[in-house]
């Protein structure tokens, strides 16, 4: 018997940002309900965010670009996608999003890679996945601002609380610790993750607790997993981005 904590109902709570529909597709064995576990927990005016300006639809458009994708989301791939292949790598990929607002990690790019990739190309994503991955990651720089309340460019331990519990994510506090000693650099000074760390952390939690929540499919906090299953949900997500 496995367990998550606590948590309420979550019938009409708004989700967190959500992973592809192809990622769910791939890896689902059930129905997953409503994302996020518990009320999302508002505080301030959320918004919606975007990585690039709206510009409004797209005149030009480009092959498997979904209808009225940003120009500047098209022209951060195309930029990248230098043999015209269609699909981007994951340098490519760390490439196309300096453009947007900030240089990430192999390791935390590699990580959106698994999330978000092509099913025709495990390895590399398409335009559909990179305008999804685009949007997710807007939506996830929101939350860090909302949180980030010193503007310091950076969150703490209980501003990451704060932020996953905004979204329905009541992360117990062994749990939370063991997470953020992963960003513990030995120095002896508090530890705090920048936005690039945010993501990692914020896409391993949600994540997981999606994929709890396929077999939790009343909302109890409980769910029975054979060895099999539990080895098939967590494993993947530990080394297909190391």
């Amino acid at each position: 018997m496995a367990s998550n904590g606590k948590h309420g109902s979550p019938s009409y709570a708004p989700s967190a940002p959500s992973l592809p529909e192809s990622y769910r597709q791939q890896y689902s064995q059930g129905s997953g309900g409503s994302y996020g576990y518990g009320q999302q927990h508002s505080q301030g005016n959320g918004g919606s965010y975007s990585y690039g300006q709206q510009q409004g639809p797209s005149s030009y458009g480009h092959s498997g670009f979904p209808p009225g994708t940003d120009p500047a989301v098209i022209s951060s791939f195309q930029m990248v996608d230098r043999d015209r292949s269609g699909f981007i790598d994951d340098n490519e990929l760390q490439q196309a999003l300096s453009s947007g607002y900030q240089r990430f990690s192999l390791r935390t790019i590699r990580l959106l890679i698994f999330l978000f990739k092509s099913p025709n190309d495990p390895l590399r994503v398409g335009p559909k996945e990179f305008a999804a991955l685009w949007t997710c990651l807007g939506q996830w720089r929101g939350i860090f601002e909302r949180y980030d309340k010193d503007r310091s460019g950076k969150i703490d331990l209980m501003e990451l609380r704060d932020a996953l519990y905004s979204l329905g994510l009541a992360i117990p506090p062994s749990v939370l610790q063991l997470l953020i000693s992963k960003y513990d650099d030995g120095s002896g000074s508090r530890v705090e993750l920048n936005f690039d760390s945010f993501v990692e952390c914020g896409m391993i939690v949600k994540g997981l607790t999606d994929k709890f929540k396929e077999r939790d499919l009343r909302y109890t906090g409980s769910a029975t997993i054979n060895y099999d299953t539990f080895m098939s949900m967590v494993i993947p997500f530990l080394v297909s981005y190391n």
